[in-house]
This record gives C-alpha cells, structure tokens and sequence, in this order.
C-alpha cells in the first residue's frame, strides 16, 4: 500500500500524504516514500517546485505511536526537504500535530487554511518536540514556541502565522498555492536554488550542530516510563497517571 501519492503539472509536483486511516502518521513506511519521491524531485529537471499536500483532514498527526521511523531517517527526512534545492510549499487544510508540525518547519512556505488548527502535544505523552525543533526553533518565535511546547494548547491558522510556523492563513487556499506556483514557474531554477540557500542558512546550522543530540534525547524519552504511560493512556483513551 503506497503512502504517498504523486502528481505533476506544469513543473510543479504535488506529493500528497496519503494515509488517512492513521491520520498521516509519521510511520516508516510513510517517511520513506516521503523520502524517495523526494530524491527523484531532487534530480528531476522538470520539476521546478514541490507542494506538499495532504489526504483526508489531518496533514499530519506526527509520530505513528505502532509503526514508528526510524530517528535518523526522520531526520534525514527532514533535511532533505531543507537542502532540495526547489521550493517546498505545504498545504495544510485541517490539522497537524507534533511530528506533522516539523514537517511544516522544514518546508520553504506553508499555507494553511483559516480554519486549520496545530498543536504540539508531546508533553501530554510524557516527551518533547526534540527532533522537529531542528526546523522549527530558528523559524518560530521564542516566546511562543515556549508556550506551545510547554502547553500543548491548539492554537489557529492565524496564531501560527503570526508566530513563524506558517507563511499565510488563507481564507482561499487554492488560491493562494495557485499564486505561488505561478511566481515560481517564472522563476530560473538557479535562482531558486540559491534563495533558497540563503533563507535555509540557520535551520542547517542547527542539523549540524544539534542532530545527533536531539535523536539521542529524543529516544532515551521515548523509552521512558513516563512515555510508556502516556502511550498507553493514549491507546486507552483515558487520562494519563499524572492529569491532576
């Protein structure tokens, strides 16, 4: 069964999340088609600009708590959207949580619809945002990252354009992919390449300094008791040992 569904028009490739049953979770199967049709958009001259789009009402739920990714491939993954050297654009048009929200970080522009809604809700789970943080701590604003993170509150598609997670709330949002990808196909694929480069800057500085640390933390809480209680109440549907 493919997890990922892809179309082409006119230079640009829409890479569709197509797992609803588990609400595009990240499992492995998911992320590593997510990674190949990458590698061949990467290469392919045709191919001037990716949509990122998504099947059913949920982008992406983040981590397949059954069947998860490997650590590194996610981080892979991740990358590989920062350095391909076209733009990436996700659609987003419901909701996205947790793992789903680094995804959003690595993409050049989000566009969400005005009624889409996020949140990280890994300390309700007894985890952090570890790895999705290389992408979207140098892209978001402070102040609100803490909140969110240490919260978990949803917030709306205003609330995250207006803290750095995505680029526009749309009240049409097939409009405003249509608008970029239109500037895009007037673009030269060189100039492209290296705007992309220079925006792109910090959020590879962070692979390269804080990877392999965030992986490292990123599963020693996932082996945790805490974390198996929280999983556990999630599979349950009940509170988790700690909810006063």
């Amino acid at each position: 069964m493919k997890h990922v569904r892809q179309t082409h028009e006119r230079g640009i490739t829409t890479l569709t999340l197509d797992s609803p049953d588990n609400r595009n979770a990240l499992s492995a199967d998911l992320v590593a088609e997510l990674a190949n049709a990458l590698r061949r958009s990467s290469v392919d001259q045709d191919v001037r600009a990716v949509v990122l789009d998504h099947s059913g009402p949920t982008f992406s739920a983040g981590a397949d708590l059954k069947s998860p990714a490997n650590p590194y491939a996610f981080v892979d993954l991740l990358r590989a959207i920062v350095e391909l050297p076209k733009p990436v654009v996700a659609r987003v048009d419901g909701s996205a949580r947790a793992g789903g929200l680094g995804l959003l970080g690595a993409c050049d522009l989000v566009l969400a619809s005005a009624s889409s809604t996020f949140a990280f809700t890994e300390v309700r789970i007894g985890v952090a945002p570890a790895i999705i943080s290389l992408t979207l701590l140098p892209r978001m604003d402070a102040r609100a990252a803490a909140r969110y993170y240490l919260t978990g509150e949803r917030f709306d598609a205003a609330e995250a354009a207006r803290i750095g997670l995505v680029t526009e709330a749309a009240e049409d949002l097939d409009t405003a992919v249509r608008e970029v990808s239109e500037a895009f196909r007037k673009a030269a694929p060189q100039g492209l390449a290296e705007a992309k480069r220079l925006v792109t800057a910090r959020v590879l500085e962070a692979f390269e300094r804080d990877a392999e640390d965030l992986v490292q933390r990123s599963a020693s809480l996932f082996a945790s008791a805490a974390a198996r209680e929280g999983m556990t109440a999630f599979f349950e549907r009940r509170d988790a040992s700690w909810v006063l």
